[in-house]
């Protein structure tokens, strides 16, 4: 098996695991003290228009569609279709990005990409709005490191600066690094602010040893 298969197999799983984590109303990788930061404003009303298309279309070749063993295969298929549209949109929904309690930040897009950031490499984040045409990863490389851009309906509102690039890996399997991230969130300022707070808050002196 290919390891672009493999790895196509292991979104579709995850994707589907997802879809019971959403009809549970649960999160996934969300620690006790973390922040999470939801990503599927701009996608979701068209997300629900592929499902509404795609029960249509189903509706409509049952009813065209006159040979029993055609029809069954067709139907199969259609379903299984739009259980996959339900289980992406799952998959985002249940796998926001998180800034942990420790400063760290892990940038997501469902179960199709998933990048850690440890708290000593972020050295400062800040809202900005681009629009970015292409893919959901985009890598540029450059002097400074590379820049990734995770875009979720051609769209990034947070950039986060770090000290050094840091590595990731395309849903398809390729590597990259970057040693600045630009990704989407519905409340940038919101992420911005919980990652600032965590880098700036004062420590807390335990004492003398006892």
């Amino acid at each position: 098996m290919s390891v672009v298969l493999r790895r196509l197999l292991v979104h579709e799983v995850r994707a589907l695991y997802s879809l019971v984590l959403w009809l549970l109303r649960r999160r996934h990788g969300v620690g006790r003290g973390a922040f999470a930061a939801v990503y599927t404003g701009p996608q979701t009303a068209m997300m629900w228009g592929f499902v509404f298309v795609s029960v249509i279309e189903t509706v409509a070749l049952a009813v065209l569609i006159p040979w029993p063993l055609v029809h069954a295969v067709v139907l199969v298929v259609d379903v299984y279709g739009i259980v996959l549209l339900l289980a992406l949109h799952a998959s985002c929904v249940t796998r926001p990005h998180v800034v942990g309690a420790d400063g760290s930040l892990r940038i997501r897009y469902g179960a199709l990409f998933d990048l850690r950031i440890a708290a000593g490499d972020v050295v400062r984040a800040r809202v900005e709005r681009r629009y970015p045409e292409g893919r959901l990863v985009q890598h540029c490389d450059g002097d400074a490191g590379g820049t990734l851009d995770v875009v979720v309906a051609g769209q990034t509102t947070v950039a986060v600066e770090l000290a050094r690039p840091v590595g990731f890996v395309r849903p398809l399997g390729r590597r990259g690094s970057a040693s600045t991230v630009r990704f989407h969130a519905d409340d940038p300022g919101a992420v911005v602010a919980a990652l600032t707070r965590v880098r700036t808050a004062p420590s807390v002196d335990p004492g003398p040893p006892r």
